[in-house]
């Protein structure tokens, strides 16, 4: 556990260096690749809770963080509702719709429930591209994005819009990793590893899932607002199950059930598609190369593959530090 924290909180540190440092020397396309790592990041963060923590593991969060994403346009632009409050209640929207996905799907397991998350994802998909208020193929455009004048602070600037995802990034991982560890996180990891027995003990088991389903879907409906301010433009393709694919790919990539490794994953999946898109239209396959490496290395994503490298170096440290106190110590009695 010391270990995991420690090599946890060096990464922590490391990402957000790394992000402060591009976000306040990068120029326009570089706070773009920022901005994008930063939603992407949000987004498989609300996959990882329910999926790595909880054994959901779901196609549907692409959908969801395209309801949070209509949700707010629709809110802002067409009911005249101001962009806060358009953003709350976009948050609002996409958990309530998050938790009753997860209260019908949670009695079911395995492919079961991935099955019933990605058709919940697809008639999404479908009435958005249907329905004429969302403006179908042509998607809906001029979304406004939040008016922060009163402190100062003009997010229609890049660098002032890619510093306020990242502070909300860290208020998400933040908000995380409490969920994780209260109550009703603990319920719901045990669940994951002995649900008879939780609900011997008397654990309403389809709420634990519904609720903590819900709070994801939250965080990927505020992923999905910022996607929406940050292009100004939204269009049906945001919740196609491709979405949800990619992001189960990022997290896989990155390590499952780590809260972590997705955003190393993120990172990594951002960078690697704008360099190999512009060296090959075959990036996908590149990427697909390196995840089945990934997968076969029998490693937790890119965060287990350091973690038991760093843990080798750090078990054999403690080993040689155990030894050179022992033989101290019969030298002294010697």
């Amino acid at each position: 556990m010391f270990r995991h924290n420690t090599l946890r909180y060096t990464a922590l540190a490391l990402l957000a260096a790394g992000a402060l440092f591009q976000a306040f020397t990068a120029e326009y396309f570089g706070l773009e690749i920022l901005t994008e790592i930063v939603i992407l990041a949000m987004l498989v963060l609300a996959l990882d809770v329910v999926a790595g923590f909880g054994g959901m593991v779901s196609l549907c969060h692409g959908a969801l963080m395209g309801i949070g994403a209509y949700a707010y346009a629709i809110l802002s632009t067409k009911a005249g509702i101001a962009p806060p409050v358009a953003m709350a209640g976009s948050i609002g929207l996409t958990g309530a719709a998050a938790w009753a996905i997860g209260a019908i799907g949670s009695r079911s397991h395995g492919i079961y429930f991935i099955m019933a998350t990605l058709a919940f994802g697809q008639m999404a998909y479908s009435y958005v591209f249907e329905a004429p208020i969302f403006g179908g193929d042509d998607g809906l455009g001029g979304i406004s994005r939040l008016d922060l004048g009163f402190i100062g602070v003009d997010l229609n600037d890049s660098r002032s819009f890619a510093l306020f995802c990242l502070s909300v990034l860290g208020a998400v991982y933040g908000a995380s990793v409490v969920i994780l560890r209260s109550g009703l996180g603990r319920s719901f990891t045990g669940v994951m590893h002995n649900e008879q027995r939780m609900r011997a003990l008397g654990l309403t088991v389809w709420r634990v899932k519904a609720d903590v389903f819900g709070l994801s879907g939250m965080i990927a409906g505020l992923a999905g607002a910022l996607a929406a301010q940050n292009i100004m433009y939204i269009s049906p393709g945001l919740l196609s199950w491709t979405v949800s694919g990619e992001a189960l790919v990022v997290v896989i990539l990155g390590g499952l059930g780590t809260l972590v490794g997705p955003l190393i994953g993120a990172a990594a999946f951002v960078v690697l598609k704008h360099e190999l898109s512009s060296v090959t239209t075959y990036w996908h396959l590149v990427v697909g190369v390196i995840l089945i490496a990934v997968v076969t290395s029998r490693a937790n994503g890119i965060f287990g593959w350091i973690e038991a490298r760093w843990g080798g170096v750090f078990d054999r440290r403690l080993a040689d530090a155990t030894r050179k106190h022992e033989t101290e110590e019969a030298l002294t009695d010697a």
